[in-house]
């Protein structure tokens, strides 16, 4: 027993609509993600290529005034920057904030930093490196 096809015969009728919709939809899609991704990698090279200083806050030490941090910079030789530092209170208040300055020749610096607060800080967070 044969089952009755449900598609027209080949070449009687042309192209179907879906057909051409289809090919136009891959089209479009190709170029969209092409552009996406060359997009996401334009912004990945100015991200990681431009920026000549980074640091991580290794550990902090919060006493009742001050907050004392262990941070790590790492940078360019010969690259002078900041990085922004803060401390938040426990109900979540900013209560210090501060810029520190690296410059010289060394490529990793390690050092401890005392930020001032207003009251007891719980916290120690690292805003951002930005190179001069």
């Amino acid at each position: 027993m044969s089952t009755a096809s449900t598609r027209p015969p080949e070449g009687r009728y042309g192209r179907s609509s879906d057909a051409r919709s289809d090919r136009t939809l891959k089209v479009v899609g190709a170029f969209l993600g092409v552009a996406l991704l060359a997009l996401v990698g334009y912004f990945g090279y100015h991200y990681v290529g431009q920026n000549k200083i980074s640091a991580e806050v290794i550990e902090f030490d919060a006493t009742q005034d001050a907050v004392k941090i262990h941070l790590e910079v790492r940078k360019d030789a010969g690259a002078s920057g900041y990085c922004t530092l803060r401390s938040q209170a426990e109900d979540g208040a900013e209560v210090g904030r501060a810029d520190f300055r690296f410059d010289g020749d060394a490529t990793r610096i390690d050092k401890v930093v005392t930020l001032r607060t207003t009251s007891q800080g719980t916290t120690a967070e690292l805003l951002g490196c930005h190179a001069d």
